[in-house]
Protein backbone atom coordinates (compact mmCIF):
# COMPACT_ATOMS: atom_id res chain seq x y z
CA UNK A 1 0.00 0.00 0.00
CA UNK A 2 1.57 3.62 -1.32
CA UNK A 3 1.63 5.44 1.96
CA UNK A 4 -0.36 8.77 2.08
CA UNK A 5 1.86 10.56 2.94
CA UNK A 6 6.21 10.83 1.91
CA UNK A 7 8.56 9.22 4.12
CA UNK A 8 10.16 12.72 6.15
CA UNK A 9 6.45 13.73 6.59
CA UNK A 10 5.86 9.96 8.17
CA UNK A 11 8.36 10.15 10.46
CA UNK A 12 7.87 13.86 11.56
CA UNK A 13 3.85 12.51 12.46
CA UNK A 14 5.52 9.50 14.10
CA UNK A 15 7.52 11.58 16.27
CA UNK A 16 5.07 14.37 17.22
CA UNK A 17 2.06 12.08 18.71
CA UNK A 18 4.97 10.98 21.57
CA UNK A 19 6.46 14.72 22.01
CA UNK A 20 2.97 16.13 21.73
CA UNK A 21 1.68 13.21 24.73
CA UNK A 22 5.06 14.27 26.72
CA UNK A 23 4.16 17.82 27.01
CA UNK A 24 0.60 17.48 27.56
CA UNK A 25 1.14 15.06 30.39
CA UNK A 26 3.81 17.46 31.56
CA UNK A 27 1.98 20.98 31.25
CA UNK A 28 -0.42 19.23 33.25
CA UNK A 29 1.36 17.91 35.75
CA UNK A 30 3.32 21.28 36.42
CA UNK A 31 -0.09 23.21 36.80
CA UNK A 32 -1.40 19.95 39.01
CA UNK A 33 1.84 20.80 40.87
CA UNK A 34 1.01 24.43 41.50
CA UNK A 35 -2.43 24.13 42.85
CA UNK A 36 -1.27 21.25 45.31
CA UNK A 37 1.71 22.75 46.87
CA UNK A 38 0.00 26.92 46.87
CA UNK A 39 -3.34 24.44 48.71
CA UNK A 40 -0.64 22.62 50.79
CA UNK A 41 0.80 25.62 51.92
CA UNK A 42 -2.17 27.74 52.12
CA UNK A 43 -3.15 24.66 55.07
CA UNK A 44 0.45 24.93 56.62
CA UNK A 45 -0.15 29.28 57.04
CA UNK A 46 -3.59 28.73 58.33
CA UNK A 47 -2.65 26.19 60.75
CA UNK A 48 0.57 27.19 61.81
CA UNK A 49 2.16 23.33 60.89
CA UNK A 50 5.43 22.89 60.48
CA UNK A 51 4.31 19.22 59.36
CA UNK A 52 3.04 20.97 56.44
CA UNK A 53 6.27 23.32 55.86
CA UNK A 54 8.53 20.39 56.12
CA UNK A 55 6.11 18.36 53.33
CA UNK A 56 6.23 21.23 51.09
CA UNK A 57 10.01 21.64 50.72
CA UNK A 58 10.53 17.55 50.52
CA UNK A 59 8.19 17.35 47.74
CA UNK A 60 8.54 20.38 45.96
CA UNK A 61 11.31 19.31 43.75
CA UNK A 62 10.81 15.43 43.36
CA UNK A 63 6.98 16.22 42.63
CA UNK A 64 8.07 17.88 38.73
CA UNK A 65 10.86 14.86 38.72
CA UNK A 66 8.30 12.07 39.14
CA UNK A 67 5.89 14.41 37.06
CA UNK A 68 8.40 14.19 33.88
CA UNK A 69 8.98 10.50 34.19
CA UNK A 70 5.79 10.03 34.11
CA UNK A 71 5.43 11.85 30.97
CA UNK A 72 8.33 10.37 29.50
CA UNK A 73 6.16 6.81 30.23
CA UNK A 74 3.28 8.47 28.61
CA UNK A 75 5.22 9.05 25.53
CA UNK A 76 7.08 6.16 25.07
CA UNK A 77 3.81 4.11 25.37
CA UNK A 78 2.47 6.10 22.36
CA UNK A 79 5.38 5.94 20.40
CA UNK A 80 6.74 3.16 17.96
CA UNK A 81 9.79 1.86 19.14
CA UNK A 82 9.70 -1.67 19.32
CA UNK A 83 8.38 -3.54 22.86
CA UNK A 84 11.32 -4.10 24.18
CA UNK A 85 13.09 -0.88 24.15
CA UNK A 86 9.83 0.46 25.64
CA UNK A 87 9.93 -2.12 28.46
CA UNK A 88 13.58 -1.63 29.16
CA UNK A 89 13.04 2.33 29.69
CA UNK A 90 10.05 1.77 31.50
CA UNK A 91 11.95 -0.41 33.73
CA UNK A 92 14.45 2.01 33.92
CA UNK A 93 12.19 4.96 34.57
CA UNK A 94 9.85 2.71 37.24
CA UNK A 95 13.48 1.93 39.36
CA UNK A 96 14.43 5.98 39.39
CA UNK A 97 10.51 6.74 40.30
CA UNK A 98 11.19 4.17 43.28
CA UNK A 99 14.70 5.67 44.41
CA UNK A 100 12.28 9.39 44.25
CA UNK A 101 9.86 8.11 46.18
CA UNK A 102 12.08 6.65 48.90
CA UNK A 103 14.34 9.58 49.18
CA UNK A 104 11.10 11.79 49.84
CA UNK A 105 9.72 8.81 51.77
CA UNK A 106 12.56 8.83 54.29
CA UNK A 107 12.98 12.50 54.63
CA UNK A 108 9.65 13.47 55.46
CA UNK A 109 9.86 10.67 57.83
CA UNK A 110 12.99 12.18 59.98
CA UNK A 111 10.85 15.47 59.56
CA UNK A 112 7.81 14.26 61.26
CA UNK A 113 9.49 12.45 64.32
CA UNK A 114 12.25 15.35 64.57
CA UNK A 115 9.04 17.83 64.95
CA UNK A 116 7.27 15.07 66.92
CA UNK A 117 10.37 14.24 69.63
CA UNK A 118 10.19 18.31 70.56
CA UNK A 119 6.54 18.52 71.31
CA UNK A 120 6.59 15.83 73.46
CA UNK A 121 8.83 13.34 75.42
CA UNK A 122 9.11 10.78 72.98
CA UNK A 123 10.43 6.63 72.93
CA UNK A 124 12.68 7.59 70.64
CA UNK A 125 14.35 10.75 71.28
CA UNK A 126 15.94 11.85 67.81
CA UNK A 127 19.53 11.94 66.91
CA UNK A 128 21.71 11.01 63.90
CA UNK A 129 21.71 7.47 64.76
CA UNK A 130 18.00 7.45 64.87
CA UNK A 131 17.49 9.22 61.77
CA UNK A 132 19.85 6.56 60.16
CA UNK A 133 17.92 3.85 61.37
CA UNK A 134 14.82 4.96 59.60
CA UNK A 135 16.31 5.97 56.55
CA UNK A 136 18.09 2.33 56.32
CA UNK A 137 14.66 0.92 56.86
CA UNK A 138 13.06 2.77 54.13
CA UNK A 139 15.82 2.20 51.59
CA UNK A 140 16.00 -1.33 52.26
CA UNK A 141 12.23 -1.47 51.53
CA UNK A 142 12.65 0.54 48.36
CA UNK A 143 16.15 -1.94 47.65
CA UNK A 144 13.36 -5.00 47.86
CA UNK A 145 10.88 -2.99 45.60
CA UNK A 146 13.59 -2.24 42.99
CA UNK A 147 15.17 -6.00 43.04
CA UNK A 148 11.22 -7.48 42.48
CA UNK A 149 11.41 -5.00 39.70
CA UNK A 150 14.06 -6.79 38.20
CA UNK A 151 12.78 -10.17 38.69
CA UNK A 152 16.00 -10.89 41.43
CA UNK A 153 14.51 -13.09 43.98
CA UNK A 154 16.02 -12.23 47.00
CA UNK A 155 16.03 -15.45 48.88
CA UNK A 156 19.33 -15.92 47.62
CA UNK A 157 20.59 -12.78 48.63
CA UNK A 158 19.20 -13.65 52.36
CA UNK A 159 21.17 -16.95 52.34
CA UNK A 160 24.50 -15.15 51.16
CA UNK A 161 23.82 -12.56 54.20
CA UNK A 162 23.26 -15.50 56.29
CA UNK A 163 26.61 -16.84 55.32
CA UNK A 164 28.88 -13.99 55.00
CA UNK A 165 27.14 -12.24 58.51
CA UNK A 166 29.38 -14.28 60.70
CA UNK A 167 32.57 -13.04 58.93
CA UNK A 168 31.35 -9.52 58.45
CA UNK A 169 30.17 -9.31 62.21
CA UNK A 170 34.13 -10.27 63.03
CA UNK A 171 35.56 -7.53 60.97
CA UNK A 172 33.47 -4.93 62.00
CA UNK A 173 32.92 -6.20 65.96
CA UNK A 174 34.11 -2.25 67.09
CA UNK A 175 31.92 -0.89 64.77
CA UNK A 176 29.00 -2.86 66.05
CA UNK A 177 29.65 -2.70 69.21
CA UNK A 178 29.11 1.18 68.72
CA UNK A 179 26.19 0.85 67.06
CA UNK A 180 24.33 -1.43 69.25
CA UNK A 181 25.77 0.70 72.39
CA UNK A 182 24.56 3.49 71.01
CA UNK A 183 21.07 2.09 70.11
CA UNK A 184 21.22 1.32 74.13
CA UNK A 185 21.91 4.54 74.81
CA UNK A 186 19.19 6.14 72.73
CA UNK A 187 16.64 3.73 74.32
CA UNK A 188 17.22 3.85 77.54
CA UNK A 189 16.86 7.20 77.97
CA UNK A 190 19.48 8.03 80.73
CA UNK A 191 21.94 10.07 78.33
CA UNK A 192 19.77 12.28 76.10
CA UNK A 193 20.44 15.13 73.18
CA UNK A 194 20.96 18.46 75.75
CA UNK A 195 21.92 16.94 78.95
CA UNK A 196 25.01 17.75 80.83
CA UNK A 197 27.35 15.42 81.89
CA UNK A 198 30.43 14.86 83.63
CA UNK A 199 32.35 12.03 83.09
CA UNK A 200 34.73 10.15 85.36
CA UNK A 201 37.68 11.46 83.01
CA UNK A 202 36.50 15.12 83.94
CA UNK A 203 35.54 15.91 80.89
CA UNK A 204 32.01 17.61 80.70
CA UNK A 205 29.59 19.45 78.91
CA UNK A 206 26.25 19.17 76.74
CA UNK A 207 25.47 16.01 74.95
CA UNK A 208 25.58 17.26 71.19
CA UNK A 209 24.45 14.43 68.89
CA UNK A 210 24.72 10.58 69.78
CA UNK A 211 25.83 8.82 66.31
CA UNK A 212 26.14 5.58 65.08
CA UNK A 213 29.82 5.46 66.20
CA UNK A 214 30.58 8.19 68.78
CA UNK A 215 28.67 10.54 71.44
CA UNK A 216 29.68 14.04 71.02
CA UNK A 217 30.09 16.63 73.79
CA UNK A 218 30.42 20.09 73.63
CA UNK A 219 32.10 21.56 76.23
CA UNK A 220 31.91 24.73 77.94
CA UNK A 221 34.86 26.03 76.15
CA UNK A 222 33.09 24.99 72.26
CA UNK A 223 35.16 22.06 72.41
CA UNK A 224 33.94 18.72 70.72
CA UNK A 225 34.58 15.52 73.06
CA UNK A 226 33.90 12.28 70.72
CA UNK A 227 33.71 9.39 73.26
CA UNK A 228 32.78 5.94 71.56
CA UNK A 229 29.69 4.72 72.49
CA UNK A 230 30.67 1.01 74.23
CA UNK A 231 32.93 3.12 75.99
CA UNK A 232 30.32 5.61 77.37
CA UNK A 233 28.59 2.68 78.64
CA UNK A 234 31.20 1.49 80.86
CA UNK A 235 32.11 5.01 82.38
CA UNK A 236 30.71 6.40 85.73
CA UNK A 237 28.64 9.71 83.61
CA UNK A 238 26.94 12.06 86.31
CA UNK A 239 23.74 13.53 84.28
CA UNK A 240 23.35 17.04 85.88
CA UNK A 241 19.63 16.90 83.43
CA UNK A 242 18.13 13.60 83.89
CA UNK A 243 15.35 14.08 86.45
CA UNK A 244 15.25 18.06 86.84
CA UNK A 245 17.59 20.42 84.94
CA UNK A 246 16.76 22.91 88.18
CA UNK A 247 20.01 22.58 90.14
CA UNK A 248 20.94 24.01 93.70
CA UNK A 249 23.67 26.52 94.03
CA UNK A 250 25.91 26.92 97.36
CA UNK A 251 28.11 29.51 97.92
CA UNK A 252 30.55 29.75 100.96
CA UNK A 253 30.67 32.85 102.96
CA UNK A 254 32.33 33.99 106.17
CA UNK A 255 31.73 37.18 108.43
CA UNK A 256 33.54 38.49 111.35
CA UNK A 257 32.87 37.23 114.74
CA UNK A 258 31.67 40.41 116.19
CA UNK A 259 28.86 40.53 113.37
CA UNK A 260 25.11 40.17 114.07
CA UNK A 261 24.60 36.97 112.83
CA UNK A 262 20.60 37.94 112.99
CA UNK A 263 21.51 40.77 110.47
CA UNK A 264 23.81 39.03 108.46
CA UNK A 265 21.13 35.69 107.54
CA UNK A 266 18.36 38.89 106.77
CA UNK A 267 20.46 41.06 104.32
CA UNK A 268 22.02 37.81 102.50
CA UNK A 269 18.41 36.17 101.93
CA UNK A 270 17.20 39.99 100.64
CA UNK A 271 20.41 39.68 98.30
CA UNK A 272 19.59 36.04 97.15
CA UNK A 273 15.86 36.92 96.80
CA UNK A 274 17.02 39.72 94.40
CA UNK A 275 19.68 37.27 92.51
CA UNK A 276 16.61 34.74 91.63
CA UNK A 277 14.14 37.36 90.56
CA UNK A 278 16.49 39.74 88.20
CA UNK A 279 19.47 37.26 87.12
CA UNK A 280 18.93 35.29 84.08
CA UNK A 281 18.93 32.02 84.85
CA UNK A 282 17.43 31.98 88.55
CA UNK A 283 14.30 30.17 89.73
CA UNK A 284 12.21 32.79 91.02
CA UNK A 285 9.87 31.21 92.68
CA UNK A 286 12.84 29.83 94.54
CA UNK A 287 13.32 30.88 98.46
CA UNK A 288 17.02 31.35 99.45
CA UNK A 289 18.30 30.55 102.92
CA UNK A 290 21.16 30.18 104.81
CA UNK A 291 22.89 27.93 107.17
CA UNK A 292 25.84 28.52 109.53
CA UNK A 293 28.09 25.41 109.94
CA UNK A 294 31.52 26.51 111.19
CA UNK A 295 33.57 28.63 113.22
CA UNK A 296 36.45 29.22 111.30
CA UNK A 297 39.95 30.64 112.19
CA UNK A 298 39.21 33.73 111.33
CA UNK A 299 35.16 34.30 110.77
CA UNK A 300 31.91 32.57 111.53
CA UNK A 301 31.21 30.30 108.16
CA UNK A 302 27.99 29.69 106.19
CA UNK A 303 26.43 28.45 102.92
CA UNK A 304 23.95 30.41 100.84
CA UNK A 305 21.39 27.85 99.17
CA UNK A 306 20.39 29.31 95.83
CA UNK A 307 18.65 27.50 93.05
CA UNK A 308 19.35 27.68 89.05
CA UNK A 309 17.26 26.92 85.89
CA UNK A 310 20.29 24.69 84.60
CA UNK A 311 24.23 23.46 85.93
CA UNK A 312 25.35 26.19 83.16
CA UNK A 313 23.11 29.47 84.58
CA UNK A 314 24.94 28.48 87.88
CA UNK A 315 27.75 30.41 86.99
CA UNK A 316 26.32 34.02 86.43
CA UNK A 317 23.96 33.14 89.25
CA UNK A 318 26.89 33.29 91.27
CA UNK A 319 28.62 35.74 89.98
CA UNK A 320 25.68 38.19 90.30
CA UNK A 321 25.50 36.47 93.82
CA UNK A 322 29.00 37.56 95.17
CA UNK A 323 28.94 40.91 93.56
CA UNK A 324 25.97 41.84 95.01
CA UNK A 325 26.25 40.34 98.72
CA UNK A 326 29.66 42.15 98.38
CA UNK A 327 28.05 45.59 97.58
CA UNK A 328 25.40 45.51 100.09
CA UNK A 329 27.81 44.05 102.61
CA UNK A 330 29.57 47.41 102.35
CA UNK A 331 26.52 49.75 103.01
CA UNK A 332 25.35 47.33 105.55
CA UNK A 333 28.63 47.61 107.77
CA UNK A 334 29.43 43.92 107.67
CA UNK A 335 32.82 42.86 107.58
CA UNK A 336 34.35 39.67 105.60
CA UNK A 337 37.59 39.17 107.31
CA UNK A 338 40.80 38.52 105.80
CA UNK A 339 42.91 35.19 107.14
CA UNK A 340 44.41 35.94 110.56
CA UNK A 341 46.49 33.94 112.45
CA UNK A 342 47.62 35.27 116.08
CA UNK A 343 51.72 34.49 117.12
CA UNK A 344 52.01 34.38 120.63
CA UNK A 345 55.51 35.85 121.59
CA UNK A 346 55.94 35.50 124.63
CA UNK A 347 55.03 32.01 125.17
CA UNK A 348 57.91 30.90 122.21
CA UNK A 349 60.57 33.09 124.44
CA UNK A 350 59.48 31.06 127.54
CA UNK A 351 59.79 27.84 125.49
CA UNK A 352 56.62 26.57 125.65
CA UNK A 353 55.83 26.69 122.33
Amino acid sequence: MMAIFPESVQRFLDLLMPMGAFVVVLLFGYGLRGYLLSMLSRWARAANSRVGDMILIAIRGPFLVLWIMLALYVALGVSGLPGTWVERANRALFILAVVAVVMVTSNILCGWVRIRAERIESILPVTSLTENIIRIVVYSVGALIVLNALGISIAPILATLGVGGLAVALALKDTLSNFFAGFHIIVNRQIRVGDYLRLESGQEGHVNDISWRTTQIRTLQGNLVLIPNAKLTELIVTNYTLQDKEMAVLVDLGVHYSSDLVKVERVTREVAAEVMREVPGGVPGFVPFIRYNTFGDSSIGFTTILRAQSFVDQYLVKHEFIMRVHARYAREGIVIPYPIRAINTDQEKRGEG
